[in-house]
């Protein structure tokens, strides 16, 4: 019985277990699959027939020393190795990919099975190993990353944010235009936490909308604000397109990102001024231009006029009723901001609770019912001018405020600490003695201060009582036309009942009595039923003795101060128009009402 193996360094067998072991590789021989076996420590035992004449070798290879150095890839060697070290002291199966030098001299690659074998004590005795042929997939994985690198290298090229997700959203690139955006490298973005690049308002909503849309492998677009390197904000529209391989399965989104900051605040702009102008038509006019030559509304023309072009804080002061909302409004026409919005606010109409939201806008989750961030009237009137109505009756704390954006031209939403810059003019109006109520506490002193900078009275109907005849005929026109009618005269009696009348509700219930009766006329003779009026008890003013009524010589003498200034010229920037404040189509027709000839004016 022979006790030395005939395989160098196999250590002698009985003859029985030898005679298996024999059995045993002629089975291996026999598979058409290179096959090794290693020791515990992973030491060669065998390779089959078949590895041994794919790589050209005998068993006396196998046992030398340098037998991997000569077999495997050198790239591969030290990879191969760190893999078994960390699987071998496991005993469970595992998988190797590596480079096996063939006969030719060339490398292909193998997919290398690794299975453990226990004795009955469960003590690991061998290794047994496969080889799979994975040269062709390999290749075609290479050539497919190569396609890659240079996909993204042509990616890196364009200006556009290109991402490339994983099927359930894992991120796998982002191109060199968007990371140069944020300011972070790809890896970076890949474990990073994205919601820090998103506006924080953005990033809840796609938080929870765009796990449903990833799974359901369809095209989508979103659109968010992304956070620039240098901390800014800007608009972005993502188009997210799947891809889908051979068997309709998902593999890869790819989401191109467009920057539309400009597109958005265009339409914000829009959308301001289309708000804008809805409360400018919504706006109750207590008439359409300034009417009248009184002494007293000359003056306040003349304030209009040196104030307009400035940017002063204007406080104008007056009764209800007077027509304190068109001064503001003829200031802004006037001015270099007129191309710009003209916000109106009254402050006594908002509740208090609401006032300083209103005027400086909020963030979303401000208080209950802040479902959404919204802009104050402030940035809405950016560039243009704003109008506080009845300021008088803004609370305490709000007086505060306004203050701080008179004196440091910057606001702060309810519910935020950023300072927002706004330009803005101020224009404030009220109809209560602001000085007493500075006295008794109830009107801050220095913001008193800082709205009274240009102060305009407009003064009550009852101290131009010599407007009235010209508003009459220029209210019956307006109300007439609205309602269809033709009203020809003013019938003297009630011209003398106008302008015997104390007005308490001035040029507002002037024009309120004119429009019911306007409504109640029948004829073409303008009149109202003395009742409606109290007369006070003082004499009349001195009549024209004619029946129907004429606008004003001294508003004529207006219009053809400004026809002569503007050589004739109505419309335009420097027309005449524009130099009165009023429209061109008023003027047309109040030149037309009272002949005179435009032409006379113009330079021959």
């Amino acid at each position: 019985m022979s006790t030395s193996s005939d395989t160098p360094g196999v250590l002698p067998l009985l003859p029985e277990v030898k005679a298996s072991e024999q059995e045993v590789r002629a089975i291996v021989d026999a598979i058409p699959h290179p096959i090794s076996v290693y020791g515990p420590d992973g030491a060669f035992l065998y390779v089959n027939r078949v590895g041994r004449e794919l790589a050209g070798i005998t068993m006396a290879d196998v046992m030398a020393t340098d037998f991997r150095a000569r077999l495997y890839h050198p790239d591969d060697i030290d990879r191969v190795r760190d893999e078994r070290a960390r699987a071998f002291p496991r005993g469970v199966p595992f998988d190797t990919e590596q480079r096996v030098r063939l006969k030719d001299g060339e490398y292909r690659w193998l997919l290398v099975r690794h299975y453990p074998l226990h004795d009955e004590q469960g003590r690991l005795t061998r290794w047994y190993a496969t080889g799979t042929d994975i040269h062709d997939r390999k290749r075609a994985e290479e050539k497919i990353r190569q396609s890659e690198r240079e996909l993204r290298q042509l990616l890196d090229l364009t200006p556009q944010h290109i991402t490339e997700f994983g099927p359930g959203g894992s991120r796998l690139y982002n191109n060199r235009a968007a990371l140069d955006y944020h300011g972070v490298t790809l890896q970076e973005w890949q474990t990073g936490d994205l919601r820090a690049l998103v506006h924080p308002q953005d990033a809840e909503r796609l938080s929870r909308e765009q796990p449903s849309k990833l799974l359901k492998g369809v095209p989508y677009e979103i659109e968010a604000r992304l956070r620039r390197r240098d901390g800014q904000y800007r608009w972005f529209l993502a188009r997210f397109n799947p891809i889908l391989d051979e068997h309709g399965r998902l593999t890869r989104w790819y989401a191109a990102a467009t920057d539309i900051d400009d597109r958005r605040q265009a339409e914000q702009r829009l959308q301001d001024e289309n708000l804008a102008l809805r409360e400018q038509i919504d706006q109750a006019f207590m008439f359409e231009e300034i009417v009248g030559s009184s002494p007293a509304l000359k003056t306040v023309v003349a304030s209009i006029v040196k104030v307009a072009p400035t940017d002063s804080t204007v406080l104008i002061t007056g009764e209800t009723g007077t027509g304190k909302e068109l001064i503001a409004r003829a200031i802004h026409k006037r001015s270099r901001r007129s191309g710009h919005a003209f916000i109106g606010v009254n402050c006594a109409s908002i509740p208090a609770s609401l006032i300083a939201s209103e005027l400086f806008g909020h963030e979303k989750g401000a208080f209950t019912g802040a479902l959404q961030q919204r802009r104050g009237r402030f940035e809405l009137a950016h560039s243009g001018t704003i109008f506080l109505d009845e300021i008088g009756d803004l609370p305490a704390e709000t007086q505060i405020a306004l203050l701080r954006v008179l004196q440091e031209r910057e606001i702060e939403r309810v519910g935020s600490s950023r300072a927002i810059a706004v330009d803005v003019r101020v224009l404030a109006a009220t109809n209560r003695d602001l000085e007493a109520a500075v006295e008794s506490g109830a009107f801050r002193q220095d913001l008193y201060y800082r709205l009274n900078v240009f102060p305009i009275r407009n003064p009550p109907l009852r101290e131009r009582v010599e407007d009235i005849p010209v508003l009459v005929e220029y209210l019956v026109e307006r109300y007439a036309k609205k309602a269809g009618k033709s009203i020809r005269k003013i019938k003297k009696q009630t011209l003398e009942l106008f302008q015997a009348y104390d007005w308490p509700g001035n040029v507002r219930e002037l024009q309120n009595v004119i429009e019911r009766a306007v409504v109640l006329c029948e004829g073409e003779t303008f009149e109202i039923d003395e009742s409606w009026l109290k007369a006070k008890p003082s004499s009349l003013p001195r009549g024209t003795g004619r029946e129907i009524v004429t606008l004003a010589d001294g508003e004529k003498e207006l219009i053809e101060a400004a026809l002569a200034a503007t050589q004739g010229r109505v419309a335009g920037p420097r027309g005449a128009a524009v130099r009165l404040g009023v429209k061109r189509q008023t003027l047309e027709w109040k030149i037309k009402t009272l002949n005179i000839d435009k032409k006379t004016f113009r330079v021959r």
